[in-house]
């Protein structure tokens, strides 16, 4: 879908009025700064210079702090004013207002058209609802996904690929029947545990809880089954990719920081060293969108579930008084019959206008018409149906891949414990940008023929591979492709010349085995595909203690598992024919 986006679209969901944030200007040099920010930074330096602080007081200010983003622009004008937040200069910030993040631009040569850089993916499936549905054979539930751009005019853009105003956007719409939120594969994930923090926790003890994603569904404190099935897969995604499972959590938005398109949702939140950082939304979105876009537009948004055999539904029968409408809404007389007659097709909707007539004599109705009791008659009736027409409700998976990305290098960091300066990539064999090295223990060209081939056969199992021919010492050479992350690193040395064997070296544990040569490919497809561990290839093959001329023998547990010692690597001091 395009980048850019209709204003009078963003302008009817309500993102030119609510997709916003809050800032203040700075009293001397003018310059705009994000309010929210200002006020979590003001509680860091308070609670840093206060050690001796009570911990109900501390209590008191993280309860504020976790609440920055979701106060009113009155509301953090009092708190800048109570922690004494001030600009460079040393004067009070100015009062704070709300400014839209959204990217205009016109269109043409006249510029009369006017559009923006799309704040979120979503919008370009949901106008596209009824194709997709036909594509679906008009099935229900089903999903769609997309990648691509999004753009929102940060106030202060940091923190590296955090806080952008152009960044990566991998949503999922997946449209499902309001009232029938359950899904059909919820138990394969019912037992995962999931890290929540709910907004009763945010508001008072700061402590989140573990449970799993049936018993959080069970006792209502997730919505729905869609909404925890995406969030337990989410978790079992970031796992997969290497994310450290103890720093991963849920925080369910507070009722003041809800977007206005949501009814529940939920952060699942990263730990990096720049604290608990949201990298993918998960929202029920309910029916907003698709009954936005189908009343501007006038075109059903419906999807349709059929029986097997016909029910009984309760509905409203109306009859109105013409005279009495056209008298008092004149042209828009259709328009407001039309309303009511749209929601008399179920009791559940229209019951409550019923009653407020009743009670009250009037009600107001969508669009803001008022309707009185002498405008119409209504009767409660039941009809046989064999389908039921409905506006479908989305759940949100939402991933900001940049900070996906960044939150995967911050947990894949580590160091050698022996050598603080030998730093490793720890990445996952699935997703390390290299899977193996080939190093050759000489230059000469029968090592390097070999290397050449070994090479030649990892890139056919489409395998990024890296060769490092260099004349550097081996262990110099195995840190290279440890800082950049490959998992597996095959050294030809001289032996290989003479029996076809080669070693295999597992990064993270430096350890080493040799095997044939003609089995080091398939071995390595079946480690990246998480078909084998290191630990069952070490039962199957000889671990080797090499010393890699760099200092930096390998220590192989006493486990029971063959070990050939090959001492340290070096030239031969003549050439051998092989």
């Amino acid at each position: 879908c395009s980048c850019l986006t209709p204003h009078v679209l963003l302008k009817t969901l309500g993102y030119m009025d609510r997709f916003t944030d809050i800032m203040v200007k700075g009293p001397a040099s003018g310059k705009l700064f994000c309010a929210d920010k200002l006020l979590e930074d003001a509680l860091d330096q308070l609670l840093k210079s206060s050690p001796g602080m009570s911990s109900e007081e501390r209590d008191r200010h993280l309860v504020v702090q976790r609440q920055a983003d979701a106060f009113t622009s009155e509301e953090i004008d009092k708190l800048l004013v109570q922690y004494e937040c001030k600009g460079p200069s040393g004067e009070a910030y100015g009062k704070s207002f709300p400014f839209n993040l959204m990217f205009k631009t016109s269109i043409g040569p006249k510029g009369t058209s006017v559009k923006c850089l799309r704040p979120e993916t979503a919008q370009g499936l949901f106008v596209n609802f009824r194709r997709l549905l036909d594509l679906n054979a008009q099935k229900m539930p089903f999903a769609a996904a997309q990648i691509g751009l999004g753009f929102r005019n940060e106030i202060a853009p940091r923190s590296g690929l955090l806080r952008v105003r152009e960044f990566t956007m991998a949503e999922i719409e997946h449209f499902v029947n309001p009232s029938d939120k359950s899904h059909p594969n919820f138990s394969s994930i019912s037992s995962v545990p999931l890290t929540l923090f709910p907004r009763e926790n945010q508001l008072s003890t700061g402590k989140t809880t573990t449970v799993s994603a049936g018993e959080a569904v069970k006792s209502s404190l997730i919505n729905n089954e869609t909404l925890a099935y995406f969030m337990a897969r989410t978790q079992l995604y970031m796992i997969k990719l290497g994310m450290d499972p103890q720093r991963l959590r849920f925080r369910q938005h507070l009722t003041t920081e809800m977007a206005h398109y949501a009814c529940d949702c939920w952060d699942l939140e990263i730990e990096s060293s720049y604290g608990w950082v949201e990298c993918v939304g998960h929202a029920d979105r309910a029916c907003y969108d698709l009954e936005v876009h189908s009343k501007a537009t006038k075109t059903a948004m419906t999807a349709t579930v059929k029986f097997d055999k016909a029910v009984a539904k309760e509905i409203a029968k109306l009859k109105f008084d013409r005279k009495v409408l056209g008298k008092v809404f004149k042209k828009d007389q259709r328009v407001v019959s039309g309303i009511l007659e749209g929601l008399a097709e179920d009791w559940a909707d229209f019951e409550p206008i019923a009653k407020a007539l009743e009670e009250k004599g009037e009600v107001e109705i969508e669009g803001g018409y008022k309707v009185t009791k002498d405008m119409l008659t209504i009767t409660k009736a039941s009809k046989m149906v064999h389908e039921v027409k409905f506006t479908p409700s989305v759940i949100e998976p939402s991933f900001g891949m940049g900070r996906i990305l960044y939150s995967l290098l911050e947990h894949s960091f580590s160091q050698r414990e022996a050598d603080e300066q030998r730093c490793v990539m720890k990445f996952n064999p699935l997703v390390a940008p290299y899977k193996c090295a080939v190093l050759p223990i000489s230059s000469n060209a029968e090592c390097n023929a070999v290397v050449d081939s070994i090479a030649t056969e990892l890139m056919e199992e489409n395998f990024s591979t890296r060769v490092d021919k260099s004349t550097a010492a081996l262990g110099r050479r195995y840190a290279r492709v440890d800082e950049i992350g490959i998992p597996f690193a095959i050294t030809v040395d001289f032996d290989t010349l003479k029996d076809a064997t080669v070693t295999l070296r597992e990064r993270d544990s430096m350890t080493q085995i040799r095997l044939p040569k003609r089995d080091v490919v398939a071995l390595v497809h079946d480690f990246v595909h998480s078909k084998i561990t290191w630990e069952d290839a070490m039962e199957k093959y000889p671990v080797v203690r090499v010393d890699d001329g760099e200092g930096g023998a390998v220590t192989v547990p006493d486990d029971g598992a063959k070990v050939v010692v090959e001492g340290k690597f070096s030239r031969p001091a003549k050439k051998i024919n092989c």
